[in-house]
């Protein structure tokens, strides 16, 4: 008989018979581990870090020495390790070349989750050149594009991503460069080429196309100094942090805010391939070090998480047990990259003891938004107050007196004034400061677009400022409805619906109509045995929503398609219903 933190008597006959196999082998070991709990991390401060936070992250590796920077499936590797191998790779990179410094060229790159991904970026950077990240589920004219749009003049992968990157590399003479596997052979006192990091381009990263083709956003290493500070102080990062990855490495979400961020401070990276429910599980309740102690995703996996759980975590002592792991090992649970629906936040905590961060960014500016790290202060379905060197403002497209719009609300991590008599009122999204990227990449009028006359960035986003928060209700061109007259958030009407027992998933799309503009439409996936018609929906939605956000109409789906950060394509969804 064990006593748990909070008290939850349990034996391991009782988890012998609730749980499957596989995971009894981890609560045999939690026994032992958590009855002392988990002690508060203890922050300590390597010597000898650089203080110029525009300076790339391998700049501080050599100072954490031997610590684990990264676990995964191949194994344990320091940060000495990773800074000797990626070395290695640009002195390759540079021979390849015929120069000690490629200026900004470009270095795509295709590799798995694991050490091998880290070594291609910092041997880009070590190289002097820009990193462009590939992802191994784009087809392969994707691939093509991303290689021809950034100029690539060299090309990396790992070993099991040749294969899939010869043909695009070959037909457009961009040489391959294959990663090897093989471990530093050069002197452990060499080390890489210092350089003025801040004006020089770090990244392109291209965005989702999820309304339009994508563009590469050119992101220099200020701009990533800044992200990456910026997030390391508000969420309190250190190195005695343990964070597990599981999401793709071609979006900042993955790439900044759980790589970049653990690497600056010394913390370790727990890496999976890719997404699997029953490993992420027994990950949070593994006693084996490295344990996790940070968790960010998207809400898709979430979502999928606990499906996992109610198939497999039935009994009530077996879920008291888990919510009492997650909530003593894990001191942050973030999520992002998608709208997260009320139900689904609260039905996480009830199983977790969590009350997820929601947060807000896009590939062009990094973070920019995030709730307080202390849970009892976040609101669910705001994205909280702007980070550290990040100005926004709400606004409208009326002009005023000597600006070229009306504004609504301004504010920075200090405090949000907003305008007397626009109160609540929506509007667009600018955001202003040090993370913001430098242009698209070849597209000067794509990135002249893309700013006010007074250097503004226009996220698209419409916006809301209030109870002391700000509100994201979605895309301005997909997620706002005119409809009759009024504005409807497709967001809002999805947040709505989700708590509807028969729905699993939804997207809301504007449909054009001749009569109302565009009519609110639900596109809805139902649980497994559920059933629901129209009348049915719009009878229950009237007891949730306003009359003019009831959806008109309803198609049922057997699933709705989503990138790999969670987003759904309205614009494809339209195109695939309503084809005129």
């Amino acid at each position: 008989m064990w006593r748990c933190p909070r008290g939850i008597r349990v034996t391991m006959g009782v988890f012998a018979r609730a749980v499957s196999p596989h995971m009894i082998q981890p609560f045999r070991r939690l026994l032992c581990v958590l009855a002392s709990c988990r002690s508060a991390p203890v922050t300590h401060t390597a010597p000898g870090l650089p203080s110029d936070r525009a300076a790339p992250v391998f700049t501080r590796a050599l100072a954490f020495g031997d610590r684990i920077a990264l676990v995964d499936q191949h194994g344990r590797h320091t940060y000495k390790d990773l800074y000797r191998r990626s070395l290695q790779l640009s002195r390759e990179i540079c021979r390849l070349r015929g120069s000690e410094d490629l200026r900004e060229e470009r270095v795509s790159f295709l590799c798995s989750n694991d050490a091998a991904y880290v070594v291609a970026q910092w041997a880009s950077w070590m190289s002097g050149g820009i990193a462009v990240p590939l992802y191994r589920k784009h087809p392969e004219a994707q691939l093509e594009y991303f290689l021809r749009d950034s100029q690539s003049s060299v090309a990396v992968a790992s070993p099991e991503h040749v294969e899939l990157l010869s043909p695009v590399a070959r037909k457009l003479g961009v040489p391959l460069l294959p990663l090897s596997p093989s471990v530093y052979t050069g002197t452990a006192e060499e080390q890489a080429q210092e350089r003025e990091w801040r004006h020089r381009g770090a990244m392109i990263v291209y965005t989702s196309g999820t309304t339009g083709k994508p563009k590469g956003a050119l992101i220099t290493h200020s701009n990533l100094g800044a992200m990456v500070t910026g997030l390391v102080h508000t969420w309190a990062w250190t190195q005695d942090d343990v964070i597990l990855h599981v999401l793709p490495l071609h979006h900042v979400h993955g790439v900044v805010n759980k790589l970049l961020c653990p690497l600056w401070v010394g913390a370790t990276c727990v890496m999976l391939p890719e997404f699997n429910a029953q490993l992420v599980w027994e990950k949070f309740l593994s006693s084996e070090p490295p344990r996790v102690s940070v968790f960010m995703a998207v809400p898709t996996v979430y979502s999928k998480l606990m499906d996992h759980y109610a198939a497999h975590f039935t009994q009530p002592h077996v879920q008291d047990f888990v919510r009492a792991v997650c909530k003593e090992s894990i001191r942050l649970m973030v999520s992002g990259s998608a709208a997260l629906p009320v139900p689904l936040l609260e039905k996480w905590r009830s199983i977790t003891g969590h009350t997820l961060l929601e947060r807000y960014g896009m590939t062009e500016i990094g973070m920019a938004l995030s709730n307080p790290l202390a849970a009892d202060r976040r609101l669910p379905g705001s994205v909280g107050t702007p980070l550290p060197g990040v100005e926004v403002r709400i606004v409208s497209e009326r002009p005023q007196e000597g600006c070229p719009y009306t504004i609504h609300a301004e504010g920075d991590e200090r405090d949000t004034q907003v305008t007397p008599g626009f109160e609540e009122k929506e509007g667009e999204l600018l955001v202003r400061g040090p993370s913001v990227f430098r242009e698209y990449w070849n597209k000067p009028e794509e990135t002249r677009d893309a700013f006010t006359a007074d250097g503004w960035f226009k996220t698209g986003d419409t916006a809301v400022f209030k109870d002391g928060r700000y509100w994201i209700r979605g895309r301005t061109s997909v997620d706002i409805i005119k409809s009759g007259g009024y504005k409807v958030s497709a967001l809002e009407v999805e947040r709505h619906l989700l708590s509807h027992p028969s729905i699993s998933d939804v997207a809301v799309i504007g449909v054009p109509d001749m009569t109302w503009g565009q009519r609110v439409t639900a596109v809805v996936a139902l649980r497994e045995g559920h059933s629901l018609s129209h009348p049915e929906l719009k009878e229950w939605a009237r007891g949730v929503l306003a009359p003019y956000a009831v959806p008109s109409e309803l198609l049922l789906v057997e699933e709705i398609p989503r990138n790999q950060m969670g987003k759904v394509d309205k614009k494809a969804l339209l195109r695939q219903f309503y084809p005129a």
